[in-house]
């Protein structure tokens, strides 16, 4: 599964963007799929992923803000994200994978896209 990451760039605070994903390769739309993000110095953190039956899980520090969509094809996945602040700058990685008990396990990564958030 091969992943492709989009829709970065340089916003200022309280702004919104919009990140997609699409997802190409064989058996690419059973896989759930999702955000991640690593801020400078910092580790890879979850933000957001949906299950192929629409379930949806967002980190509490960013609900309300960021909203994690999906195609009814089921091989792109997007991310609303409003109302950004200076400490969402990152890089954002969509990830594939499965999920067991609530939890993503990502198996596929994109290459990133870099969202920095001027104050």
């Amino acid at each position: 599964v091969q992943l492709q990451a989009s829709g970065g760039g340089l916003v200022q605070s309280g702004d919104s963007l919009r990140l997609s994903c699409t997802a190409s390769g064989r058996a690419a739309n059973t896989f759930a799929m999702g955000w991640f993000r690593q801020a400078p110095g910092s580790g890879r953190e979850l933000v957001a992923f949906m299950s192929t039956t629409g379930a949806t899980f967002h980190t509490e520090s960013m609900q309300g803000r960021f909203t994690i969509t999906r195609d009814n094809a089921k091989t792109s996945v997007f991310l609303q994200m409003s109302s950004l602040k200076s400490e969402d700058t990152a890089v954002y990685y969509c990830a594939a994978g499965d999920v067991f008990g609530g939890s993503f396990t990502p198996h596929y990564w994109g290459q990133g896209t870099q969202v920095t958030v001027s104050s």
